[in-house]
């Protein structure tokens, strides 16, 4: 999108600069910190498949230092909350190299925050408590009415039992039964967590967050990430997701401070990735490992801004909403 169509951008981007006010408001009135930390970093995170952009530092001695920019602010804001920063904010630029749709974009806003001692209720509570603040209670978004006074909280256990027809977790690490439960069969090659991730993007994806907006809430232990599992039920990570108008909005945990495990987590997740994509590789941060272990219990999301700003505008593409793409 190049400047000669701002004209016609500029209602969006005049609701974008009023939720971002309202989301700055919001934090600080709650007792948040907003903070800013480095894009260009050694370690840009470890999803498997996320492709990123690499640079280049260039010291004044002519030493040289390749980096990366970053996919989220994750390690350098936690790093943050080890050493004592309390409740924390931040609307990131973030890059994701190869994405380009009407939901996604190259370069894009993050809106992350964090909240020690808070539980994932907690943190369901507050995402509420910002919708509310920064949306109407209702709105109409591509011809679909979504009310955002009543939302839902559902299970991934409970999703697919009422979507698919699985028991997901009673199948964990058997694809075979779990398709056979799904009525689907299995593609070679295919394996447990690539099933998994079919049916929830092919049945459970399409039919939640409609009409209202939706947690979907205690991943697979498999699909933790950065989450600690539920000391309730191992099987499960105390994770959740919000789907509103057709769109995943935002990913949150109950961090892991098991430095153990999440070293563990990331060496499973990079061998995974350097075997897939060749040359997306990067050392681990250690310093980041260090933190987890001094981080307080906490919980923390990202929410992906301009989505909020497109449910907010009305926009029908994410490029609507920046203001050079």
């Amino acid at each position: 999108m190049s400047w000669q169509g701002l004209a016609d951008r500029m209602g969006f981007l005049r609701r974008r600069q009023m939720v971002a006010a309202g989301v700055r408001a919001f934090f600080s009135e709650r007792g948040y910190m907003e903070v800013e930390t480095p894009y260009a970093v050694m370690a840009p995170g470890e999803e498997v498949h996320l492709a990123t952009f690499a640079t280049e530092r260039a010291g004044p001695d002519g030493a040289r230092q390749r980096l990366r920019l970053h996919t989220s602010p994750e390690f350098a804001m936690k790093k943050l909350l080890a050493g004592g920063a309390g409740r924390i904010f931040q609307m990131a630029r973030v890059w994701r190299n190869g994405e380009g749709s009407r939901l996604h974009a190259p370069e894009f806003t993050m809106l992350e925050w964090y909240r020690p001692g808070g539980t994932l209720a907690d943190l369901m509570d507050e995402t509420e408590a910002l919708l509310r603040a920064v949306l109407p209670p209702k709105i109409i978004y591509r011809g679909e009415a979504i009310d955002f006074t009543i939302i839902e909280r559902l299970t991934v256990a409970e999703a697919f039992a009422r979507y698919v027809g699985a028991d997901v977790l009673g199948t964990a690490d058997d694809a075979p039964e779990l398709a056979a439960q799904a009525g689907v069969r299995l593609r070679d090659g295919e394996d447990w967590e690539d099933l998994f991730f079919r049916l929830l993007l092919e049945r459970v994806e399409p039919a939640i967050g409609r009409g209202r907006p939706t947690f979907l809430t205690h991943w697979p232990a498999a699909q933790a990430a950065l989450a600690r599992r539920d000391p309730a039920d191992p099987r499960v990570a105390e994770r959740f997701e919000l789907f509103a108008g057709g769109m995943e909005l935002a990913n949150a945990f109950v961090e892991l401070t098991d430095a153990a495990e999440q070293r563990a987590r990331f060496e499973a997740d990079r061998a995974r990735r350097v075997a897939l994509y060749p040359g997306e590789d990067w050392p681990i941060d250690e310093d980041f490992l260090v933190a987890v272990a001094a981080m307080p219990e906490c919980a923390g999301i990202a929410l992906g801004f301009d989505r909020l700003v497109m449910l907010a505008s009305g926009a029908e593409r994410i490029d609507q909403v920046l203001w050079l793409a």
